[in-house]
């Protein structure tokens, strides 16, 4: 019996060592016990997504994005009808604009993700979509999207044709701004409002305004801030449970830096002033984005993922492209990966490596493909029998 209790002594002592060595080991490491729960990664990912591709906001690198997840997971994806590159915008959205969908009384859910530009109408949307869709879309800083507006739409917006620089336009936008002249104008004042399916001229009411961010709030789980990108993909990857590649991009419709404009902090003001609405929803989202990023993450997970991101991304540009410095339009080899010029603008776009083996070059051309030829690739593969989208800027 004695020995018995020695042998239970004995085990207890070796117990307590033990556990006092993982604490020691813990403490020393580190370690963060929130990092020990399981990866949400392991869930089953997100499939049914709802992007609002809101303009001059990053949202052609997350459509990249979606693309591939698309493709890579044989994804349906609601693509524009016929010759159509957008889904209908700048007018409302209504299903006609998407191909495959047949018009009856007994609509029923057909896509997984749905990504093009539109105009959000929520109820017609919602024929499209399955009932479990995730509703996420982006928004930048006001001063720096119209000051990309105005470059990217100079010769296409009536109110950018007349003034010499934006500066110009913004000491009197009445001077050139005229809210009935067409649609062409969205472009030119409050475009991310008007996005999200709202009044781009009505009136910075405060009451209006806090009752349609309500509705955003609503319908939308999650909007990213364009301005802190990274982070922006950290979250939403944590939120649709993907891997870490599936968000790991190459910069898409990006300018060169010889085609931005840097405004006077006057300037900039005017920009608050002018696109009201615009500051309004980008001030009440980039808080909840903070949020929500906090309510999540810690500081040292969130610096730690933000350059596993980076690292992955700097490994796959090394993989896939002759220089990770994106090239003029002038000095891309594949006229496949050469990006639609808007404006005055300068698009830049990439040179792959050349000797990849099949593998690698599928995934590099996917992630190197400008939009307008990634939409055509994802309209043949998913409409074989359909005539091919035309994409007439190559032929030039």
């Amino acid at each position: 019996m004695s020995i018995l209790r020695g042998t239970q002594r004995s085990f207890q002592v070796a117990l307590w060592f033990l556990v006092l060595a993982v604490f020691l080991l813990v403490g020393f490491l580190h370690v963060d016990f929130r990092l020990l729960k399981p990866d949400k990664v392991q869930e089953p990912p997100v499939t049914n997504i709802m992007f609002l591709k809101t303009h001059k906001t990053a949202s052609s690198t997350i459509l990249n994005i979606l693309y591939r997840f698309s493709e890579s997971h044989n994804l349906s994806t609601a693509l524009p009808e016929g010759s159509r590159v957008h889904l209908g915008y700048p007018w409302f959205f209504v299903t006609r604009y998407v191909e495959g969908l047949k018009q009856d009384a007994h609509l029923q859910h057909h896509f997984n993700i749905m990504c093009n530009h539109l105009r959000f109408n929520y109820p017609e949307v919602q024929k499209v979509m399955p009932r479990d869709t995730f509703y996420f879309s982006i928004l930048r800083n006001p001063v720096f999207q119209l000051e990309s507006s105005f470059i990217y739409y100079k010769d296409y917006a009536p109110a950018f044709q007349r003034a010499k620089s934006l500066d110009e336009f913004l000491a009197d936008p009445w001077k050139y701004y005229n809210a009935s002249v067409s649609l062409k104008n969205v472009y030119a004042k409050n475009n991310m409002w008007f996005d999200f399916g709202f009044d781009n001229n009505a009136p910075a009411d405060m009451d209006y305004v806090r009752k349609r961010l309500a509705e955003v709030e609503q319908r939308f789980h999650l909007v990213l801030i364009a301005d802190y990108f990274d982070e922006s993909m950290v979250l939403l990857r944590r939120r649709l449970r993907w891997q870490l590649d599936d968000v790991v991009s190459f910069k898409l419709n990006v300018r060169s830096q010889s085609a931005v404009s840097h405004l006077t902090p006057e300037s900039q003001e005017r920009v608050r002033h002018w696109c009201a609405l615009d500051w309004q929803l980008y001030q009440h989202f980039n808080r909840t984005f903070w949020t929500q990023l906090h309510a999540e993450l810690s500081p040292r997970q969130l610096t730690e993922e933000v350059e596993q991101l980076r690292e992955r991304q700097r490994e796959l540009m090394a993989l896939c492209l002759q220089d990770p410095e994106p090239k003029n339009l002038t000095h891309i080899d594949d006229q496949n990966l050469r990006p639609y010029q808007g404006g005055k603008a300068n698009i830049l776009g990439y040179n792959l490596r050349h000797g990849l083996d099949t593998t690698t070059l599928h995934i590099c051309q996917r992630m190197a493909m400008p939009e307008l030829q990634h939409m055509a690739h994802m309209y043949s593969l998913q409409f074989p029998d359909k005539t091919p989208k035309d994409i007439p800027f190559l032929k030039k």
